[in-house]
């Protein structure tokens, strides 16, 4: 691997952990607000950071 390649794989992994970060932390709050509504905050928090890990790895083998 290239640097710029190195560069903008250490990007992708950067973004995609501060995604999955602002993700868990927003649910968190969305359940002490609302505690009835915890199974379906969980679910889309799963399907969301389950698909946002997948676009991370689909950049990542792209990129090389």
């Amino acid at each position: 691997m290239t640097i710029p390649n190195l560069v903008g794989a250490g990007l992708i992994v950067f973004g995609a952990g501060i995604g999955l970060g602002k993700i868990g932390s927003s649910a968190m709050e969305a359940i002490a607000r609302q505690p009835e509504a915890a199974g379906k905050i969980q679910t889309a928090m799963i399907i969301i950071g389950a698909l946002l890990e997948g676009l991370a790895f689909g950049a990542l083998f792209l990129g090389k």
